[in-house]
């Protein structure tokens, strides 16, 4: 029987988040600013796009089938500009590094069995000729994951810590704390009890900073930062604060740490409350199904809790490369369901169309949108119009789910 989160009474779990200037994440926006710019000018681009960065210099490489031309040092520039490595003193900064490119092609290989399924090869009749024949770039699983602990329907511990993340940054850019410098780290710690958070329990806050800030300013600032981000009601006089743990942290970003791209698959999804398939996301363009799968299973989560047909919900999607259908497809609710799980899994089968020309075709994903989910999570983000954000078929399932009389919660076994 799947564990359910109402069995235990008390218990600690936490998630943490990372700022734009991180070294991971720079390397994850430099990827995805390159797959961006490749679809602008050629939606059907083949893109699997990695970037590794250290002091002084920026690699970025992989395999990239295209019609267009882009110029990936400019990008690359621009967009370390933007994470806000703008100054020399910093050890790293966007007029100065190196910057090394070395792409080739896809694959013949991959690129036929994804360019025609092994269902339709000799077939290509299809009505739609990409949901009927591109198949699934890589063999794999993926994983979607929606919970009602907020709004957005995102696990509270790994959302408070993308908020405190993008609060440091808009302190850095409108200069509130201008002795902030790009990179930076947050960690939240929540208290469940039964299933349902109760408190923060500990909220660690790690900034960048210039050098002549004392650690007691920075103390004071960030925990004032973070007061206005976490909830009063979740707060007490117990909750702990912890700011800069390791004191000072003035070399950062490349300098301090090598980056890479896909490096923080949990800080992207949902913070390690749910299982992972293991595939990173940036610099993918959708025919891979770790990042066009993994959008669909949290499609399909989140309209499966929306609806109100469980508390929680984990949808994973299995692939084989150059296979269109799924190879398979399940739903965890962790006996937090409201109907049976029969009824789930049927209505998740007839409303949702998981192969990948499909996915591509109902999330409208051959556009250049990825740029904006390579810093602070690719999921529960009300201020970006993402299409797997989108809860238009929560009302369907909900009537259908409830008319088939399972309105009882069904029992786990």
């Amino acid at each position: 029987m799947a564990h359910s989160f109402r069995e235990s009474p008390s218990y600690l779990f936490t998630s943490e988040s990372v700022t734009e200037g991180h070294p991971d994440k720079l390397c994850d926006q430099i990827s995805d600013a390159v797959l961006d710019a490749l679809l602008t000018n050629d939606p059907m681009s083949r893109v699997a796009c990695e970037t590794c960065t250290t002091t002084g210099l920026v690699l970025v490489m992989g395999e990239i089938t295209t019609n267009t031309y882009v110029d990936i040092p400019t990008i690359v520039r621009h967009t370390i500009r933007d994470a806000g490595y703008e100054d020399s003193s910093y050890g790293f900064d966007y007029q100065s590094c190196g910057i090394a490119v070395s792409v080739h092609e896809q694959s013949s290989d991959i690129d036929k069995g994804v360019s025609q399924s092994l269902e339709t090869r000799g077939d290509i009749s299809s009505a739609d000729y990409e949901v009927g024949t591109l198949g699934a770039g890589d063999q794999g699983m993926m994983v979607g994951y929606a919970c009602d602990e907020t709004p957005e329907l995102m696990p509270l511990p790994i959302a408070l810590s993308h908020r405190l993340c993008q609060r440091m940054s808009a302190a850095r850019k409108e200069r509130a704390l201008p002795y902030l410098r790009p990179d930076g780290k947050s960690q939240v710690t929540v208290e469940y009890e039964y299933g349902r958070p109760k408190r923060v329990h500990t909220v660690v806050m790690s900034a960048q900073h210039s050098p002549e800030v004392s650690q007691d300013v920075i103390a004071r600032d960030l925990r004032s930062l973070g007061e206005a981000v976490i909830p009063a009601e979740l707060m007490d006089r117990n909750t702990r604060w912890v700011v800069n743990p390791s004191g000072r942290f003035v070399i950062g970003g490349p300098v301090g740490d090598t980056g890479l791209t896909g490096r923080k698959i949990l800080v992207d999804t949902y913070g390690g409350m749910a299982r992972h398939g293991g595939g990173a996301f940036s610099g993918k363009d959708p025919t891979k199904v770790d990042r066009s799968a993994a959008y669909a299973a949290r499609y399909v989560a989140k309209n499966v809790v929306a609806a109100g047909l469980a508390e929680r919900a984990e949808i994973q999607v299995s692939y084989a490369i150059a296979v269109a259908e799924p190879i398979s497809i399940s739903a965890e609710t962790f006996g937090t369901n409201k109907v049976a799980d029969a009824t789930i899994n049927g209505l998740i089968e007839k409303h949702f169309d998981l192969r990948p020309g499909a996915i591509i075709r109902d999330l409208d994903l051959r556009r250049p949108i990825y740029s904006r989910t390579a810093a602070y999570g690719h999921f529960g983000r009300p201020e970006e119009d993402f299409p797997w954000e989108r809860t238009d078929k929560a009302a369907t399932l909900r009537r259908e789910a409830f008319i088939r009389g399972t309105g009882d919660a069904a029992s786990s076994s």
